[in-house]
């Protein structure tokens, strides 16, 4: 029986990581394709690489891309750290409830109607002061920013949650101000959360579609818009080349933290075994 069990479970990881990573060895097999039609196979070259770096729109839609998540992921981490602190180490204040909803609501709350309703804001802003002029890069962020700090205050409320008060009750106690037990102590326990959603506020930016396409406007295309627009027009495989540079890189990164986190690991057991030994 466990035999039995063991080899399902075997081909049940095994077809779903067939089914997640061959498309991506296709797609990169793919970006080597010497036709200029995508499914049609004809020889390999290195073709589309070089017209993928002469295109100048793709590398302003990466740049625009790449400035709106850092900006983006910079306010959420700072307005999600505070919410979380706020829901946690505050307690009971009122209208708790109704801040505690509205700060997960952009988590449920569908993509269309996010986007929808923040389109009706910027139009009515504009009516009203003439605020924002256009909508381009302001708008993108701070819609982004919206729905990105509920991400990071949920991070940052577990967090919280699970490094409990003791340490901050015994500097209150030993006659520490309260903000110095913020900066002292608290920020830099949380500085793994904060960085966890700072990563992932970067990441749901970049592969916002979307909300981004409600609130941009002629001449403010993202990555995402881009690669969107160039499929219903026909897609060129120089988006296959584009798309198999991020996933070398996104592998690169992945690596490289591994590598670290190994790192770490090992510094811990010989600690542990330094201390073991002069116990001992």
């Amino acid at each position: 029986m466990y035999n039995k069990r063991s080899g399902f479970l075997t081909f049940m990881v095994t077809a779903g990581l067939a089914f997640l990573y061959i498309p991506m060895i296709l797609l990169v097999i793919y970006s080597f394709n010497k036709s200029k039609l995508v499914p049609v196979w004809g020889g390999w070259s290195t073709r589309w690489y070089s017209v993928l770096f002469q295109s100048e729109d793709v590398w302003e839609a990466v740049s625009l891309s790449l400035k709106i998540a850092v900006v983006n992921a910079t306010f959420a981490t700072i307005l999600g750290t505070l919410a979380g602190l706020a829901m946690v180490r505050f307690g009971r204040f009122r209208g708790r409830t109704l801040f505690g909803g509205m700060l997960v609501a952009p988590l449920v709350m569908p993509e269309v109607i996010t986007g929808l309703s923040l389109l009706v804001l910027f139009i009515s802003l504009n009516q009203i002061i003439g605020w924002p002029a256009e909508r381009g890069f302001t708008t993108i962020t701070i819609a982004h920013i919206t729905f990105s700090l509920a991400y990071v205050a949920v991070i940052i409320q577990a967090r919280l949650t699970g490094m409990g008060e003791t340490l901050e009750e015994a500097a209150l106690d030993l006659g520490a101000k309260p903000f110095r037990v913020l900066t002292d102590i608290t920020v830099p326990r949380l500085a793994p959360g904060m960085v966890a959603g700072w990563l992932l506020a970067f990441t749901l930016s970049l592969d916002d579609l979307v909300i981004a396409s409600f609130v941009t406007g002629p001449g403010a295309n993202t990555l995402p818009i881009l690669i969107f627009s160039r499929i219903r027009l026909g897609l060129r495989p120089d988006i296959n080349a584009l798309a198999t540079i991020i996933i070398l890189f996104v592998a690169i990164c992945v690596a490289i933290a591994a590598l670290i986190m190994y790192q770490q690991q090992k510094r811990i057991e010989r600690d542990e075994q330094i201390a073991n030994q002069e116990v001992l």
